[in-house]
């Protein structure tokens, strides 16, 4: 299994949007969101990866096929000094469970390094867990959890935790 992570140019920006629908559906089962009238979820934020500066976008690949995408821009979740938040991280079912989601954060930590913050949904356990056990050990333990950050909204009104860490 060959795990590659690629940025994604401005002519994949519709193949980053369709993964997007997936991952807001997926995702509507913590936040409680609906579709719009066209059947669709929508991102309003994606275009500006290629409009504004601080915005990385990535797609994750297995053996050369679209696995997932990581999101990263700069706009902080709790004020504290920070040059890299985690805006939106998938890995597609197929593919979890086999290393790809640590994969691919490890190598985004190694590759955008500063100061770091990721914001996880109450509801989500499961990435909590992921996060957690990941960024644990990717700072040996070096990171700040806040639970129920105020300032840290998520869609549906919940609180969201926080992770502060340096990479």
């Amino acid at each position: 299994m060959k795990i590659t992570i690629e940025p994604v140019e401005k002519d994949e920006k519709e193949i980053l949007r369709n993964l997007l629908e997936k991952y807001k559906y997926e995702f509507s089962q913590y936040d409680d969101t609906d579709v719009n009238n066209l059947g669709l979820y929508g991102y309003e934020y994606v275009d500006n990866y290629w409009t504004e500066e601080n915005r990385y976008p990535f797609f994750i690949k297995v053996d050369g096929k679209l696995a997932g995408f990581i999101m990263v821009n700069d706009y902080p979740e709790v004020e504290i000094e920070t040059n890299y938040s985690m805006s939106e991280f998938f890995v597609m079912y197929k593919y979890r469970g086999y290393g790809v989601g640590k994969y691919a954060a490890k190598y985004i930590f190694d590759k955008l390094r500063g100061k770091w913050q990721l914001k996880i949904h109450p509801k989500n356990s499961i990435s909590e867990k992921f996060w957690i056990k990941i960024i644990d050990e990717y700072t040996k333990g070096n990171y700040t959890l806040i639970r129920n950050a105020p300032e840290a909204m998520c869609d549906g009104g919940a609180t969201g935790h926080v992770m502060v860490f340096d990479t």
